[in-house]
C-alpha cells in the first residue's frame, strides 16, 4: 500500500525578523516581571483601582437599581407602540413635509426606530428601506445624521423625562424642539448646504412599517431585545470604558483629561460629569445620574444634559457600530456613514448648547 507522505512545512526566512508587535509584547514582559520582583502591590493597585471604577456603575447601577429594569420595560413600550403603528403615523406626518423639502421622507426612519427601539435595529431596519425607497448617497447621509439627533434607547428619552421633572423642568416644549424638531430642521440645512443629491418620493412608493407579528410575541421578544439590549451592549460597553477610565486614573492622566471635558462642557451649556458620561460611557446612565444632581444645579445644565444624552451618543457607537451597521445595511461605506455619524454630532452639541442658554428661561416655572 503507497504511503502519502506529508511535505513538511517550509521555513519562513521573515520570521527570523522582529515585528512590531513582538517587540511590544516582549517589553510588556520585561516591565510585568518587573513590576513583580520590585513592585509587587502595583498590578493588584492597577486592577484594584480599575474594579473599583466599573462596580459601582455595572452593578449598582445597572444590574440591581431601577435602571437597568427601566431600560427592558423601554424596550417593550417602544416594540406595542410600533405594533401599533406609530411608525406608519409618524410616515403619514412627516412624507408632506419632506415633499415640500423636496427629500425623500424615509430618511426620518431611523430617527424613528432609534427612539422607540436602538440605533444597532435603527440601521440594521432602516438601512434596507433607504435602499428600498431608491434614497440617493446624499439622502442616506441625511439620514445618518438625522438619526444621531434622536435618543439611541427609548430608556434615555424616559428616563430624561424623569430627571426634567425632578428639576421641575417643562418638558413638552423641550421634547418638540430638541427630538422631534430636528427630524425635519436637520434634513432640510443639510439638503440646502452639504447633502444637496436629494428628490422628491410619493407616499405611493413607501411601504408600511407596522410588523405584522402577534402582539404576545411583540411583547415576550420586545422583552428579550431589551435584556440583550442590557446586557450585551450597554453593560459591555459602560465596563469597558470605565475599565480604561480607572487605568487613566491610576497612571494619573484623567484628572486633566476630564478637567479640560468639563470646562468645554460648561462653556457649551452642559452638565460636566453627566456629559462626559454620555460622550464616553452611556447616555442612559447620564440620564439616571441627572436626576441625582443637587437641585440648587442651575436649570441651564440640565436642559444641555438632556439634549446630548438624547443623541446617537456614546463615541463608540459614533466611530465604532453605527459605521459597521450601516456600511453592511445601506448603500454607503463606512467612510462616508462616519463622516455623516460626525456631523450629526456637531449639529447636536450645538443644539444642545442653543437650547441650554435661549430656551431654559421659559422652561423653569
Amino acid at each position: 500500500m503507497e504511503q502519502h507522505k506529508v511535505a513538511a512545512p517550509q521555513p519562513n526566512p521573515s520570521r527570523k525578523r522582529w515585528n512590531l508587535y513582538e517587540m511590544i509584547g516582549l517589553l510588556l514582559v520585561i516591565a510585568s516581571l518587573a513590576l513583580l520582583l520590585f513592585s509587587p502591590h502595583t498590578l493588584s493597585r492597577l486592577f484594584d483601582t480599575m474594579i473599583k471604577e466599573v462596580k459601582p456603575v455595572v452593578v449598582d447601577i445597572f444590574l440591581t437599581s431601577e435602571v437597568g429594569i427601566a431600560i427592558i420595560v423601554s424596550v417593550i413600550v417602544g416594540r406595542i407602540l410600533e405594533r401599533l403603528g406609530f411608525t406608519d403615523g409618524l410616515i403619514r406626518i412627516f412624507v408632506p413635509i419632506m415633499k415640500w423639502f423636496k427629500i425623500n421622507p424615509s430618511v426620518i426612519i431611523p430617527s424613528v426606530y432609534n427612539i422607540l427601539g436602538d440605533i444597532n435595529a435603527a440601521g440594521k431596519i432602516a438601512g434596507p428601506i433607504l435602499v428600498k425607497a431608491n434614497a440617493t448617497k446624499a439622502e442616506q447621509k441625511i439620514a445618518v445624521a438625522t438619526m444621531i439627533q434622536s435618543p439611541q434607547s427609548f430608556a434615555t428619552f424616559v428616563l430624561g423625562l424623569i430627571a426634567l421633572s425632578a428639576f421641575g423642568i417643562n418638558a413638552f416644549p423641550l421634547v418638540i424642539l430638541s427630538i422631534f424638531a430636528p427630524l425635519i430642521v436637520v434634513p432640510f440645512i443639510l439638503s440646502k448646504t452639504i447633502y444637496r443629491d436629494t428628490r422628491r418620493v410619493e407616499l405611493e412608493a413607501l411601504p408600511h412599517f407596522t410588523p405584522k407579528t402577534r402582539f404576545l410575541d411583540t411583547i415576550f421578544s420586545s422583552a428579550k431585545e431589551g435584556a440583550e439590549l442590557l446586557f450585551l451592549i450597554i453593560i459591555p460597553a459602560v465596563a469597558a470604558v470605565f475599565f480604561f477610565i480607572g487605568m487613566f486614573k491610576f497612571i494619573g492622566i484623567w484628572g486633566p483629561i476630564e478637567t479640560s471635558l468639563s470646562s468645554a462642557l460648561s462653556f457649551l451649556s452642559i452638565e460636566p460629569s453627566t456629559g462626559i458620561v454620555s460622550i464616553l460611557a452611556a447616555p442612559t446612565l447620564a440620564v439616571a445620574q441627572l436626576a441625582e444632581l443637587a437641585s440648587n444645579l442651575d436649570p441651564r445644565l440640565i436642559v444641555g444634559s438632556f439634549v446630548l444624552a438624547n443623541s446617537g451618543l456614546p463615541l463608540s457607537v459614533i466611530f465604532g457600530q453605527v459605521p459597521v451597521t450601516w456600511a453592511q445595511s445601506s448603500g454607503l461605506n463606512e467612510r462616508e456613514v462616519l463622516e455623516a455619524a460626525i456631523i450629526g454630532t456637531v449639529l447636536r452639541v450645538i443644539t444642545a448648547c442653543i437650547l441650554g442658554y435661549f430656551l431654559t428661561p421659559f422652561l423653569v416655572g
